[in-house]
């Protein structure tokens, strides 16, 4: 099974996010001609599963197919794979690429003996965009999931909590009148309360990875003229929950600190948090491995089940130009996931 090959000919099939299928049928069909069995296809996602009884819990491994597109500080053909000085380059190869293979191979070793539990790959689209066509397909079509491994480039180091991300819209109202005189109620000073709750309020629990909770007041507008006193002022607040809340959690104790009214144009993008005392970070610590918190978003936001990332690489190369996979980096990270996760009990 050489992965390696596998992974030139991804990075040949252009997969920007929503537009898989090509990829998809590409995968699907190697898997296939590899031997891998009860192939799954919702959309434009795969996933396969070892054989174990319904008893047993389930650790989902995932990574994504879909890339951005390439930006213009590129100096190779992002869709022509070469190897240079033990360096793969081309567009996703790192981000997502080297995961995607790296766990695969983890799988199908994995997979040759029994494990104290069912064990599902899964390559999925729309990552890059948080579509609901990707990672939220797919947990429809799989069953239940008690574990998820999410390959990211993390350089091999575990990923234990990540940031979400919670968009407000807020509107505080008044009551307009003319300027000149004492009217009307002006619902710039009746946001400015509520706004400097959002600046100097800290939620009480912080993350020892992520920090407090971080909100932040990012658009403001009001007022249709200078002298009339405005009856409605709207502003935008940019949330970035810490792992140690849900987004619901969030939202209801915010809507019951403010005066403003609230609505949230979404609570997909949750945050996370694997206690220290998890048996994969128990393992992971026995291996040398690095927790910390990440920054960036991935499907870990989209997962209702504890999750750890963790995948080879540097995000730092994702999304930049000439971006590249060590094949060391792809080939240790097949032995770290199978010594973390190989008997694995959860």
């Amino acid at each position: 099974m050489d992965t390696i090959d596998l992974l030139q000919n991804l990075i040949r099939i252009p997969s920007f996010s929503r537009e898989e299928g090509s990829l998809c049928d590409y995968l699907e069909k190697w898997l296939t001609d590899n031997g891998f069995q009860d192939i799954h296809r919702i959309g434009n996602n795969l996933w396969m599963e070892s054989e174990a009884p319904s008893w047993k819990p389930t650790i989902l491994l995932n990574a994504h197919i879909d890339t951005v597109k390439p930006n213009h500080g590129y100096t190779r053909d992002p869709f022509s794979p070469q190897i240079e000085n033990g360096k793969l380059y081309g567009l996703g190869s790192n981000d997502d690429g080297g995961s995607l293979v790296a766990l695969l191979e983890a799988y199908s070793e994995l997979k040759k003996k029994p494990q104290p539990y069912r064990l599902v790959y899964s390559a999925t689209a729309e990552e890059e965009v948080c579509g609901k066509g990707g990672f939220d397909l797919f947990l429809q079509d799989v069953g239940n999931i008690d574990f998820g491994v999410i390959g990211e480039p993390t350089g091999m180091n575990m990923a234990v909590a990540e940031k979400g991300l919670m968009v407000l819209d807020c509107v505080a109202r008044g009551k307009s009148g003319h300027a000149a005189r004492e009217e009307g109620v002006n619902a710039i000073y009746e946001a400015l309360t509520d706004i400097d709750w959002f600046r100097h309020f800290r939620f009480p629990r912080v993350s020892e990875y992520l920090g407090p909770v971080k909100m932040s007041v990012t658009m403001i507008a009001a007022g249709t003229q200078h002298n009339v006193v405005p009856d409605e002022c709207r502003f935008v607040v940019d949330v970035r929950p810490n792992g140690m809340y849900s987004n619901p959690e969030l939202l209801g104790l915010i809507k019951e600190a403010v005066k403003c009214e609230v609505k949230e144009r979404s609570t997909r993008i949750g945050s996370s948090h694997l206690p220290t005392s998890h048996p994969v970070v128990v393992r992971g610590l026995s291996l040398g491995l690095q927790p910390f918190g990440s920054p960036t978003t991935s499907n870990q936001a989209l997962c209702p089940f504890p999750t750890l990332k963790i995948g080879p690489g540097d995000s730092a190369r994702s999304h930049g130009p000439d971006e590249y996979i060590c094949l060391s980096e792809i080939e240790e990270a097949v032995n770290v996931y199978v010594k973390l996760l190989d008997g694995l009990e959860i």
